[in-house]
């Protein structure tokens, strides 16, 4: 099963991706605790993990290196509404797959869902 981890404080910005991914057949684990997300890329439940900006008082920044090295083979998808681009810069060369904008429509919503759908398919090969 394709395991989707959604590390997101913002309570409406987690439900519309989670519902949007459940939908999709994806299985969706949410949560708002950093060891909770270390404990699902650990026991390898997630493959893919979509983190915001700022996770359970940290940043992207400090919690990337962390998740790679729980599991290098995790797939990270950031996503912010206003990160400043050296805040981006940082997080690809940590390693983030793709930056996303936090969904606030339909356009922001098939783009996150192509973006994850994508990371799956990656994976695969």
């Amino acid at each position: 099963m394709q395991g989707l981890l959604i590390a997101e404080d913002d309570v409406i910005c987690r439900k519309t991706m989670a519902d949007l991914f459940i939908e999709a057949g994806y299985n969706v684990m949410v949560t708002t605790s950093a060891a909770n997300a270390l404990y699902g890329i650990i026991k390898k439940t997630a493959q893919v993990v979509i983190l915001s900006s700022q996770f359970d008082e940290l940043t992207a920044s400090e919690l990337i290196p962390l998740l790679r090295q729980c599991n290098r083979d995790l797939t990270i998808i950031l996503v912010s509404d206003d990160l400043p681009l050296p805040s981006i810069r940082r997080a690809r060369r940590a390693g983030i797959f793709y930056h996303a904008l936090k969904p606030a429509n339909q356009e922001d919503r098939e783009e996150i869902r192509q973006a994850v759908q994508c990371a799956f398919r990656t994976r695969s090969h």
